[in-house]
C-alpha cells in the first residue's frame, strides 16, 4: 500500500477511535490483517465461548481460522444441527464477533439486519462485542453511513445470498418490502452504557461489504 494512503488511513482511524472512546466504546487500529488477528486475540481469552453473527471480515483477516485451531470454545452455527439453538447461545457468550455495515468518523456504528440475530446481540446479551471493520466502511456521518449500508452492503449481500430483492437487480436500495428483504432492522449504535463491552478493530484494508 502507498505510504501516503497508509498514513492517511492511520490518521483517520485515530479520529474514529477518539469518537468511539467518547461514546464509551473501545477502538484500536491494526495496520494489516495479521495485526488485526493479534489484537483480536488480546480481547478474546482462551476458553472463552465465542459466537459470530455472520462476518466476512473475520474470515478475511484469518480470525475464524485462529479460533478454530486455538483453545477457544468457538460455536460455528453453520456446523450445528440446530442453528436456532446455536444462535441463541450468542446471547450468553463471552465474545460475539461481527462487523459494521458502516462507521462514522466520530464513532457511530450502523448495521442493517434481516433476521435480527446480529443486531440484537450487539445491543444486549454477550459480555463483549468485537467488531472487525475495514477502512472501506468509514463514512463522514450517519447519513452517509446509512446510504452505504443500504446501497453498498445490502445489494452485495443480496447477491451473495441469492435472494429475490429489487436491489439485487438494480444494485441500489429501492426501499422495498420484499418478503426476502434483508433490511428489516436498522441499528445505530451511538453510545454504550457498559464501558468496554463494544470493541472495534479498525483494519487498514478493505474488508467485507
Amino acid at each position: 500500500m502507498d505510504e501516503n494512503v497508509l498514513k492517511r488511513n492511520e490518521l483517520l482511524a485515530k479520529k474514529v477511535i477518539k469518537g468511539l472512546e467518547s461514546r464509551n466504546m473501545k477502538g484500536v487500529y491494526a495496520a494489516g490483517k495479521e495485526e488485526a488477528v493479534v489484537k483480536a486475540l488480546e480481547i478474546i481469552k482462551e476458553n472463552d465461548v465465542v459466537t459470530m453473527g455472520g462476518c466476512m471480515s473475520a474470515h478475511e483477516i484469518g480470525l475464524i481460522k485462529a479460533l478454530e485451531e486455538g483453545n477457544y470454545n468457538y460455536i460455528n452455527r453453520d456446523k450445528e444441527e440446530d442453528k436456532r439453538a446455536a444462535m441463541l447461545k450468542a446471547y450468553d457468550s463471552d465474545v460475539f464477533i461481527s462487523s459494521a455495515n458502516a462507521i462514522t468518523q466520530d464513532g457511530v456504528i450502523v448495521n442493517i439486519d434481516g433476521n435480527s440475530n446480529r443486531v440484537s446481540a450487539i445491543c444486549q446479551g454477550p459480555k463483549k462485542v468485537l467488531l472487525i471493520v475495514g477502512m472501506n466502511k468509514v463514512c463522514d456521518d450517519v447519513d452517509g453511513a446509512m446510504k452505504r449500508a443500504r446501497n453498498v452492503a445490502a445489494p452485495i449481500n443480496a447477491q451473495r445470498f441469492d435472494i429475490k430483492t429489487p436491489c439485487k437487480e438494480t444494485g441500489s436500495c429501492m426501499n422495498c418490502k420484499s418478503p426476502d428483504t434483508i433490511c428489516c432492522q436498522f441499528l445505530i449504535t451511538r453510545f454504550s452504557r457498559h464501558e468496554g463491552r463494544i470493541n472495534v478493530i479498525i483494519v487498514n484494508d478493505d474488508l467485507g461489504f
